[in-house]
């Protein structure tokens, strides 16, 4: 008994959805990382917290986290300032470290979700 079938190789449409999809997983685990370091951005009234955003590169699957206010370097670097309870120094850079592991699920999850096609095979 022999099988028979065909294929069409789509693999420009392929590379388009699979780019679109990095991109957006990207961005998702920016933004999942963006929320884990406003829970440990140093807070007085909310300035610094509230200027944090994530910045897509529009032709690559890459972003940047940042806080832009004129003391937001100085807050993340300085150890020895006291902050609040649950609040400290080093608010980004924590958790780009600890949330590593949930940024590339992120990524991974989101590219076999919304994928080639969507998830469709042609």
């Amino acid at each position: 008994m022999t099988q028979s079938g065909s294929f069409n190789w789509q693999g420009r449409a392929w590379l388009r959805s699979t780019k679109r999809a990095s991109a957006h997983g990207v961005q998702l685990a920016l933004e999942h990382t963006l929320g884990v370091a406003n829970k440990l951005v140093p807070l007085d009234e909310g300035t610094l917290e509230r200027s944090g955003k994530v910045t897509m590169d529009g032709t690559n699957a890459a972003g940047t986290i940042s806080y832009d206010t004129v003391y937001a370097v100085r807050q993340h670097e300085e150890l020895t300032w006291k902050h609040l309870p649950g609040r400290q120094a080093k608010y980004l850079e924590q958790p780009l470290n600890t949330e590593r592991a949930v940024m590339l699920a992120i990524v991974a999850e989101t590219i076999r979700r919304e994928g080639f096609l969507g998830g469709r095979l042609g």
